[in-house]
């Protein structure tokens, strides 16, 4: 599983012209679910993000959490991330879990988001074309992928 967090002012994303999510200060979240993750792995990165301290204190240093800034979360399911590009110039998705696994994934990263900030998390729409806007922060960008929780 994989994660792209921004810390943002503002994000939202649109399906048809309509909006289905959006938020003000928090994380903008792009989630790649492939094949070989487990709830063990959701789990882990759910915890991760609830918890990451990007946001400036009082001094100006990375200190503060989600919950300390009284912050959201929009969440984006984002195949691409497992774009294999080793080969050619046409990016491979064969990583990617298809989405009789992604989709209860996906459903299962909101309501744990949900359980461990107290908070609705704002969504895009599985499968759809979406267009998000953002105004990233900083820019601060992390990026997670349970493949490295036990390297660091």
């Amino acid at each position: 599983m994989r994660a792209i967090l921004q810390r943002v002012t503002q994000a939202g994303c649109t399906v048809d012209g309509k909006i289905t999510g959006e938020i003000g200060t928090g994380f903008l979240v792009l989630l790649g679910i492939e094949d070989a993750d487990t709830t063990e792995d959701l789990q882990w990165l759910a915890q991760k993000i609830a918890s990451m301290r990007v946001f400036g204190d009082e001094n100006g240093l990375m200190n503060k959490a989600l919950a300390d800034v009284d912050g959201d979360i929009l969440l984006i399911s984002q195949f691409t991330l497992f774009a294999a590009t080793k080969k050619g110039n046409r990016p491979g998705f064969t990583r990617a879990a298809r989405p009789d696994k992604a989709i209860p994934m996906y459903e299962q990263m909101i309501k744990e988001l949900e359980k461990l900030t107290g908070k609705k998390v704002a969504t895009g729409i599985f499968g759809a074309d979406m267009k998000i806007s953002l105004l990233n922060d900083g820019p601060v960008t992390i990026i997670m992928d349970t493949k490295d929780k036990d390297n660091h």
